[in-house]
């Protein structure tokens, strides 16, 4: 990581940080709804356990939780996996929901092969550098089982925002204090590689709308 992509790393965290203890729940408590189709999803692959990385406060774990599945939720905001923690005991799901601060840009602290499934809403496409995103999509896969599911989301370059903003380079742009890697096909398509590539689904979410790309990608048996 070169001293700006540190630099920058930095900054996102500390507001996210602060984003989340200014405003607690700030995405509501209804998953999103990738996250309901991702359920249903992994159910039908037969999968028991979910990995989330960004779970932020945590509306998506405790949905998969609600739904039955084992949770394991990972986010570089203490304070977020905080509200999370509390949501889970409120709910009754506690037993269900294992949390961790974790950033990833560095290795999952996972073994090989120990999870049935992962999900990623928004992750994929916050300040990261393709080779990072590259290396995460790489230890996703080392720690699914074969056969296991990967659903993430991720804004792309025909999201009104693209372009605009402060640039970072690398499609890299900050709006708001937010700063967003948007994707082209040709990534999703490079992140594909070696997997089973079973959906590339186009949506709206939010009031500008943002415009994303639901993949759901399967790891060969």
């Amino acid at each position: 990581m070169t001293g700006d992509e540190q630099d920058l790393a930095e900054a996102q965290r500390a507001h996210w940080q602060s984003t989340y203890s200014a405003h607690p729940g700030m995405y509501g408590e209804e998953p999103s709804a990738p996250a309901v189709h991702a359920a249903t999803v992994f159910r039908t692959a037969g999968a028991r356990d979910v990995l989330e990385l960004g779970a932020g406060h945590g509306r998506d774990a405790l949905h998969f939780a609600r739904e039955g599945f084992t949770v394991q939720a990972t986010d570089f905001s203490a304070t977020g996996l905080e509200q999370l923690r509390r949501s889970a005991l409120a709910q009754g799901t506690a037993g269900q929901v294992t949390t961790a601060v974790h950033d990833v840009r560095e290795p999952l602290r996972l073994p090989d092969a120990s999870v049935d499934a992962v999900f990623a809403h928004m992750l994929l496409c916050m300040a990261l550098s393709t080779d990072e995103i590259r290396t995460l999509v790489a230890e996703t896969r080392r720690v699914l089982r074969p056969g296991g599911t990967f659903v993430y989301t991720v804004r792309h370059t025909g999201d009104a925002h693209y372009g605009t903003g402060t640039a970072h380079g690398d499609d890299i742009y900050e709006h708001g204090g937010f700063a967003v890697h948007f994707f082209d096909r040709a990534l999703v398509d490079i992140l594909a590689e070696g997997w089973s590539l079973d959906e590339v689904h186009a949506f709206e979410e939010g009031d500008l709308p943002r415009r994303l790309w639901r993949v759901t990608q399967t790891l060969p048996r």
